[in-house]
């Protein structure tokens, strides 16, 4: 398969954003995250056997200017120095490319569909000035297309990012009027920037010089069934585990074997995993607030734990460090407690990253969002999938499309890879790996 670019334009609004909302100033939030860090998605749309793709493009470009209208942070211009978004109308990137064969061809899988895949959504460059948005528009010669998405992490966490596509979809399928709920735009006004904090590129590789590969492992519904039977006969009914957490909690114990084979000792480990604070803290923040709203819950495996190495001991792990996280969060009645928090949590994750003698699990879970609500008119996608990030070495979580099951893309460097993909546990409770 080849992917041909065929036309790169900038949508810009439909109408211009007023003049007391152009200049907005970022969250400290947002100051936590890498401003060259881009959120990649692609959405899969099967063949109907009478797709129009121009009028298909048509329809997507004057929909996405009409709802850039109210979420117009995003078409404008970050600027580092001032720490604010330009909200100026520069407009999001959208791009159109033929892909030569048919989308059934690129979701049957295998390896070699890997490098394809990364050619399916914008590759954002690095310059000041460029946009936050990007959007490639794939049309496949035997039918089918696929939108490609990326969206710099600086201004959004993934809520943000799905509720932009739904509400996207919302308009091209049924009218911008049928937009029932504006995003809210009001994180920094509780959340203000703050000149203490230092970069925010806290996860350089330190192991750059490794190759990491990404694969998909897919827990079906039937299998995470069976897991958590497993796990709550084991833990006496103390809790009920979630997919979530049962999935994370095999995940990690591979990965603990993994490194105790390569090391010949059992290591430490701390786990991060992404924590949505929407709803979760006793502040009158907007459930729609739009930006980065995130924190991370964290997890500890240590020397003393080395008797605790069964899959009911890395649930409970998992899942007293969400508790906690939910508990410090309900706490949360003020700026400054939360900042604290949020530091502390960042501090000791970037102290796990730097010691060579301890193991950093970073985990991202996009399950019960809106991921497969994405029907422009053609019908809802029949996949949603990432985008592998070089060099990158991190676990996303997200639900299959039927909702019972957790595709689980795991990125690795090579030789954890090949050990980690033969663990029984990983064969035995997942479906063909891509």
């Amino acid at each position: 398969m080849n992917v041909q670019i065929l036309s790169r334009k900038l949508i810009t609004p439909s109408s211009p954003t007023p003049h007391h909302l152009q200049n907005l100033k970022i969250s400290w939030l947002d100051q936590f995250l890498s401003p060259h860090n881009y959120l990649p998605f692609i959405f899969y749309y099967p063949s109907t056997g009478d797709e129009n793709n121009e009028e298909r493009s048509k329809q997507l470009q004057n929909s996405l200017s009409e709802i850039l209208t109210i979420f117009y942070p995003l078409a404008g211009r970050y600027i580092d120095n001032n720490l604010i978004i330009d909200c100026n109308d520069k407009g999001v990137e959208y791009t159109e490319a033929q892909v030569s064969g048919g989308l059934s061809l690129l979701l049957e899988g295998g390896e070699l569909e890997t490098e394809l895949r990364n050619h399916l959504a914008p590759h954002p460059v690095q310059p000041d000035n460029s946009p936050l948005v990007l959007i490639q528009f794939n049309m496949f010669e035997s039918g089918g297309v696929a939108i490609g998405l990326c969206v710099t992490h600086r201004v959004a966490d993934a809520y943000t990012v799905f509720t932009f596509v739904r509400t996207w979809a919302t308009a091209c399928k049924l009218g911008v009027d049928e937009v029932l709920h504006a995003p809210s735009f009001q994180l920094p006004s509780f959340f203000p920037s703050r000149d203490t904090i230092s970069s925010p590129n806290r996860f350089i590789g330190r192991n750059h010089h490794k190759i990491v590969v990404m694969k998909r492992f897919v827990f079906t519904g039937a299998a995470l069934s069976k897991l958590k039977a497993v796990v709550s006969a084991s833990v006496n009914g103390s809790h009920q585990p979630t997919r979530v957490e049962v999935v994370t909690a095999v995940i990690w114990k591979t990965l603990t074997m993994v490194a105790q084979a390569k090391h010949g000792r059992l290591r430490p480990s701390l786990l991060s995993h992404t924590f949505n604070m929407r709803g979760k803290i006793a502040m009158p923040i907007p459930d729609n607030s739009c930006g980065n709203f995130i924190n991370v819950a964290l997890s500890h495996f240590t020397a003393d734990d080395e008797t605790k190495v069964q899959l009911h001991d890395f649930v409970d792990r998992v899942y007293n460090g969400i508790k906690n996280m939910v508990s410090d969060c309900a706490r949360v009645s003020s700026d400054d407690e939360l900042f604290v928090m949020a530091e502390k949590i960042r501090i000791e994750t970037i102290k796990a990253f730097t010691r060579s003698e301890m193991d950093l699990y970073m985990f991202n879970s996009w399950c019960r969002m809106p991921v497969y609500q994405a029907d422009f008119g053609w019908g809802k996608p029949g996949w949603v999938s990432g985008l592998y990030v070089p060099g990158v070495e991190m676990v996303f979580l997200v639900d299959t499309k039927d909702g019972d099951g957790i595709e689980a893309w795991v990125s690795l460097e090579e030789d954890t890879m090949l050990l980690f993909q033969e663990n029984p546990d990983i064969k035995a409770f997942t479906g063909q790996e891509l």
